[in-house]
């Protein structure tokens, strides 16, 4: 069951509100300057005595993450290694090494030399998108070996070991020159996909404490014992706020055998923070395990959490884990940390049109919030014993002072490879402890990881960049963060597209405020029954179309504008009802409808700026003694002609393009989804759109759709569909007598991804989990053909094999489906003879759909593997995925996919920047991916269409839709008929006698 409240406040709330709190509970409770003069010591001893040449504030002043070099050398950290083959690894070394100079000057010997190194090793590397020679080919792998063992060098700086065992024997060694050092180990990866994966990452994560416990003294506090820091995502590959049911159910037995091990060894136990959606998730998780301890080993004070001081709830978090611990009558262990995921954070917030961030945007504000966050945690003693971990040499200061002052036990914390100067100096006093946040696994899985470090602290702003960076005075390094910015640093998600344009407002699916409007409208919102037009009732709205033509068209552009913008403010506030009946209608998830309903706000706002903007008359230049304007007006009466799959968003797009541009619709929906649209046209006629300006014909396209094309007054047909049905129509246009009408067609495509073998795998799972089964795989953009470098292709199969196996299929209304039925039997039935065809001719990699029993035409996730990308014949409207494997040169691959005739979209996963570029300009496709999914183009922002079998363009969304839906008029006027060329005249004496 999905939950029905919220722990925590609401996490979109005003930034400065909320930074004024949290500097009003420190008044009084820090000396700021006292600080820094403590402090300042620590930063001259490091910058005088600095750390190896491999720790991170050496590598940051040698190559700063900001330059070519810095940024160069991250990229090939995090996908070298991975790369199987020595074709790609050469590509990937010569792209990324052919994006710096490593030719210019250097501070340091060390840095000198390995620049020179570098630099000369270029010589020896093929120029991006060019074939290498012999004596190239043989220098680039000597190269590419020696950058190999380099990163694999940089690696041991940042990854404890690559066994708990060896990180074990690297932690003894260190603590035995330094006593007050503990440590918390991490098993890192990235998070589960599968539930094979889960299962590995829980095995290792058992023998790890299995390990730490053999060394542990049980007598000592979990304090004073090394301890263990596990990640939820990576013990459930659904660990998802709407998946909240099988979260508790699966997932809480395997975290309580970790946990009661640990307990048996009197270890810490940390469960990581994750990103905001999944806190209160993980809020329920922790309270589940908090009773069990409290019931099973209540002596035990080890089992933590970590908190983030840069979510705007940090205080309210610590303020609950504090409630918590109080009422299990237990004492946790809380790590407090500034945050690993802001920019994913600021995306998720801006992409969703949330109402605030959920992160501050100012890193001091979130300097501001740890140190609120560190006043909570001193005062809860008999709850918490508190874990800061920060390399921030001001922040260490501040801890210090004000945990004196409360006189209660805490420790420090650092992560391993970092901050090292810094500490040097701080643990010269022998009654501060620190613990070394230690990552343990095999470099090949731990590189991501540590790219993320690198970002994070190399970053202009961080303490770790400036730390290395001597330009940086001591005033400016120390400066107080107890200061408020009236504004936040980034525009708000409602402000992403500039003033003129608001994004459109989303709901966040994980707040429980957000979702009880939608299960409301659910339950209290019918589906009408709309009645069928005939052919006559074709005609005469035709007619009724043509006459209100020209009032429609002469009505100002400024005013059709505002109309629209009208229809989009009330469409945003019926977000909930329209959400309803696309759920029950047009079968979507709750998700998809969201997304739907924002992206016909979006299309409205969009098209009434754009008319403004084409429809401007244009003075163009010429001759004197005469003026030229050309202006754009409407063409007539318009057939729209929209599909099932997006009742709400296409139609919304065809109809408001055609209105701004001051035509008069006709709109045929799809048979399947009338309801949705008759609610659109009321909306849009409550707005101010003339009811013969907009008229609703609902039936069959065999009838009603051929109707309305054949009628003699139509001036334009804008149609999303099908190919064939496309090319029906355009016959049907070509064969009417009369005037030459335009076709906008928008079809579908057998859309490919490419997968080079330096793509990371999980990224390329989850774009290909989304792209393929979102929807039940019913969008045009939904990708059709997975084209896997033989080399990563079993792996990679394998992942997107189990994340599959994950997804739920079932009642769209519920929370936790991730793909209902497709649209009707009909299309059930001719999926099913594409799946009987593919079972015959092609390999299943999933398991056959079974007939549905409880709910109608429903299809699982449905992949198999075949021989060639030309035995794809058919794009399969659903959720069926069909695999090639490809060696050799990736361009030919797409050739053979633009053989194929479609052209909608593209994905490219890859880590080769040329590669990428060269790629998408190769291909003949209308929308191009790189690193990401393939579907949810965004209005203004990715216009959408393609070409050749996917449609004639212009693409929606974009710059230049408008133009087809008008007539195009040139005004020339002789200003001299009269007599005299008073411009002439006005104009300087240049030529007068």
């Amino acid at each position: 069951m999905p939950r029905t409240t919220d722990r925590l406040p609401f996490p979109y709330r005003p930034e400065t509100t909320i930074v004024a709190q949290r500097l009003a509970a420190l008044q009084g409770a820090l000396d700021w300057a006292a600080a820094a003069t403590v402090a300042a010591p620590w930063v001259r001893a490091v910058r005088e005595n600095p750390p190896p040449f491999w720790a991170m504030e050496s590598l940051l002043r040698e190559y700063p993450i900001s330059s070519a070099e810095g940024l160069a050398l991250m990229r090939l950290a995090e996908a070298l290694l991975r790369v199987p083959d020595a074709e790609t690894a050469i590509a990937l070394t010569a792209d990324q090494l052919g994006r710096a100079d490593f030719d210019g000057a250097a501070d340091s010997t060390l840095a000198r030399l390995s620049s020179s190194a570098i630099a000369m090793s270029k010589h020896f590397l093929p120029e991006a998108g060019n074939q290498p020679g012999l004596m190239v080919k043989l220098g680039a792998r000597t190269v590419v070996a020696a950058t190999l063992r380099a990163v694999q060098l940089l690696g041991r700086q940042f990854v404890l070991g690559q066994t708990i065992e060896e990180g074990m024997k690297e932690a003894a060694s260190a603590r035995k020159k330094l006593d007050q050092l503990r440590f918390s180990f991490d098993m890192l990866g990235e998070g589960a996909r599968t539930d094979a994966d889960a299962l590995r990452y829980l095995a290792s994560y058992q023998s790890a404490i299995a390990a730490i416990a053999r060394t542990a003294d049980p007598k000592r506090s979990p304090a004073h014992n090394d301890g263990i820091s596990i990640k939820l995502s990576a013990l459930h590959p659904r660990y998802e706020d709407v998946q909240h049911g099988r979260v508790m159910e699966e997932l809480v037995p395997r975290v309580w055998t970790l946990c009661r091990a640990a307990a048996e060894a009197n270890l810490n136990l940390t469960i990581d923070a994750e990103e905001v959606d999944r806190l209160e998730l993980s809020l329920d998780v922790f309270e589940a395990l908090a009773q069990r301890v409290a019931e099973h080993c209540p002596q035990w004070a080890g089992l933590g959490l970590a908190m983030q001081a840069y979510q705007t709830r940090a205080v309210e978090l610590i303020e609950h884990v504090a409630a918590l611990a109080r009422q299990y009558k237990i004492r946790f262990m809380c790590r407090l940390v500034k945050g690993a995921y802001w920019d994913a954070e600021i995306k998720r917030a801006q992409e969703l049109g949330l109402a605030a961030y959920p992160v501050f945007t100012h890193k001091h504000h979130t300097d501001v919030s740890y140190l609120a966050c560190a006043r909570a945690l001193l005062d809860a003693p008999d709850a918490i014993f508190p874990q800061f971990a920060t390399h921030n040499a001001g922040t260490i200061s501040a801890i210090l002072q004000m945990a004196s002052r409360h006189g209660v036990p805490f420790e420090l914390q650092r992560l391993h490879g970092m901050g090292e100067g810094i500490y040097r100096e701080v643990l010269k006093n022998p009654l501060v402890a620190c613990r070394v946040y230690a990552p343990v696994g095999a470099h090949r899985d731990l590189l991501a990881y540590l790219v993320r470090r690198l970002l994070e602290n190399g970053a202009n702003s961080s303490f770790v960049h400036q730390l290395a960076d001597e330009s940086v005075g001591m005033d400016e390094l120390l400066i107080s963060p107890l200061r408020l910015e009236p504004q936040p640093s980034l525009p708000l998600p409602a402000e992403l597209y500039g003033a003129k344009r608001a994004n459109s407002q989303g709901l966040d699916l994980a707040v429980v405020s957000h979702r009880e409007p939608l299960l409301a409208a659910l339950a209290s919102t019918p589906v009408p029954t709309i009645p069928e037009a005939s052919t006559a009732d074709t005609e005469a709205a035709c007619a009724q179309a043509v006459t209100a033509f020209a009032g429609w068209n002469h009505t100002p552009v400024a005013e059709r504008a505002a109309t629209l913008r009208r229809a989009a403010d009330a469409l945003q506030q019926q977000l909930p009802r329209f959400c309803a009946l696309l759920v029950k209608e047009a079968h979507k998830t709750w998700g998809d409808a969201v997304s739907e309903v924002r992206e016909a706000v979006d299309f409205l706002r969009f098209y009434a700026n754009d008319a403004e903007r084409v429809m401007a008359p244009q003075t163009l230049p010429g001759p004197t003694g005469e003026s030229n304007t050309l202006w754009l007006e409407g063409r007539g009466a318009w057939v729209c002609i929209s599909p099932w799959n997006f009742p709400l968003a296409i139609f919304m797009g065809q109809v408001a393009a055609a209105l701004a541009t001051g035509n008069t619709v006709l709109a045929k929906p799809a048979e399947q989804t009338p309801a949705v649209a008759s609610e659109a046209v009321k909306l849009l006629h409550a707005a101010g759109v003339p009811a013969k300006a907009l008229q609703l014909l609902h039936g069959p396209g065999e009838t009603v759709g051929a109707s309305l094309v054949a009628q003699p007054g139509i001036a334009g047909v804008v149609f999303t569909g099908s190919t064939q049905v496309a090319k029906i129509i355009q016959r049907a246009l070509a064969a009417k007598d009369g005037a030459i009408v335009p076709l906008i067609a928008e079809t579908g495509g057998i859309n490919a991804m490419l997968v080079d073998s330096t793509a990371l795998p999980e990224q390329v799972a989850d774009a290909v989990v989304q792209s393929a089964f979102r929807s039940a795989g019913q969008r045009c953009s939904a990708l059709r053909l997975l084209c896997l470098h033989e080399g990563i292709a079993d792996h990679v199969i394998a992942m997107i094999q189990g994340a599959a196996k994950e997804l739920v299929a079932g009642q769209p209304a519920e929370l936790a489906t991730d793909l209902g039925p497709v649209i009707d039997a009909e299309a059930f039935d001719g999926i099913g003879r594409h799946l009987q065809r593919l079972h015959a001719e092609a390999k299943p990699l999933l398991p056959a759909a079974e007939p549905a029993t409880t709910l109608p035409n429903l299809i699982p996730p449905q992949m198999f593997e075949v021989g060639a990308i030309a035995d794809v014949k058919a794009e399969i409207f659903g959720p069926v995925l069909q695999v090639v494997r490809w060696g050799g040169d990736p361009t030919d691959v797409i050739r053979q996919i633009n053989a194929l005739g479609y052209g909608l979209t593209l994905g490219i996963q890859t880590r080769i920047d040329s590669r990428a570029q060269a790629l998408a300009t190769a291909a003949r496709v209308g929308n191009v991916y790189v690193n990401r999914n393939m579907i949810g183009a965004v209005v203004g922002v990715q216009p959408f269409g393609g070409e050749g079998l996917s449609g004639t363009g212009p693409k929606a969304g974009g710059p230049n839709y408008l133009q087809r839906f008008c007539a195009e008029q040139t005004l020339t006027i002789n200003t001299t008929a009269a007599g005299g060329n008073v411009a002439l005249f006005a104009g300087p004496a240049l030529h007068r006698p």
